[in-house]
């Protein structure tokens, strides 16, 4: 192979590893000093929106564009808008691809070691994305999962902060993609088959599926709203905000068509920070 294909892909291969974070280690954000009063951790739970996952150069976990904690210079997230206040701000990425609530209190449990002054919570999806619609999570033992976890929190972190996300419409995404031969092609292979799968099939049987997954996002987005307010005081639901964003294509990566691009957490990131109430 000549020489100067050989520095080519090691340059190619230097910035795939500086764009993407697929190590799977959360560690803190560099800070300065913390002033007295300001918080101190920001955490974030949840799945692989949340980590950025799809965001860089190819489909693994991309941390610095994560909608919540990230601190690369392409998105906004609540962690870069906090730290213009609170300078001393660190931010740990407890989030995993694949999660379901069930993941939530190991989660929560690292947000109380790391001592966490604000939480953000963002799950449902992969509740919902299974390989059948009879095998998404019972929308009473998603409630039970989101509980245990806000619970571990009050109990170890009573005065922290937490913002719960409403689930992005995968609904919509379905309605605006479904005609995208790209995107199709994307979701054959196994994405989200419960909604995704037969995109194209207007069969009864498709459309009824379909329905009940959209059905099945409002059930646990409600549970979500519930679960908030049982917390108390400390806790905020976004009040549907994020679920309600009406999304583009544009906003989704052109390689598995599902999860966010980095203009994508950044408008998540946006949504989510004027419906937390943090700003102030």
């Amino acid at each position: 192979m000549p020489r100067r294909w050989i520095a080519a892909l090691a340059c190619l291969a230097a910035l795939v590893a500086l764009a993407c974070d697929g190590s799977g280690e959360a560690s803190p954000r560099p800070s300065g000093t913390p002033r007295p009063g300001e918080p101190r951790v920001i955490a974030a739970l949840g799945d692989s929106v949340t980590t950025g996952y799809g965001s860089c150069l190819v489909l693994v976990s991309c941390e610095r564009n994560s909608w919540s904690t990230g601190d690369g210079l392409r998105v906004e997230s609540l962690y870069r808008r906090l730290r213009a206040d609170a300078p001393g701000l660190r931010a740990y990425n407890r989030a995993a691809p694949g999660a379901r609530a069930s993941a939530l209190t190991g989660q929560a449990r690292s947000a109380v070691r790391d001592k966490a002054d604000l939480v953000t919570v963002l799950i449902g999806a992969n509740d919902v994305c299974r390989g059948d619609v009879d095998d998404m999570t019972p929308v009473a033992t998603f409630r039970d999962q989101v509980d245990a976890a806000l619970g571990v929190l009050r109990e170890g972190r009573p005065k922290a902060r937490v913002l719960v996300v409403s689930i992005p419409d995968l609904y919509r995404l379905w309605q605006i993609g479904h005609t995208e031969p790209r995107a199709v092609r994307a979701w054959s292979r196994g994405v989200c088959p419960a909604l995704l799968a037969d995109a194209t099939s207007s069969a009864p049987a498709a459309v009824a599926r379909r329905a009940r997954v959209k059905d099945r996002i409002e059930a646990y987005d409600g549970q979500l709203r519930a679960a908030c307010r049982a917390y108390g005081s400390r806790c905020r639901f976004d009040g549907g905000a994020v679920h309600r964003h009406r999304f583009d294509l544009d906003q989704v990566n052109a390689l598995d068509w599902f999860h966010p691009n980095a203009a994508g957490q950044g408008r998540l990131a946006e949504v989510a920070w004027n419906a937390s109430g943090w700003a102030s």
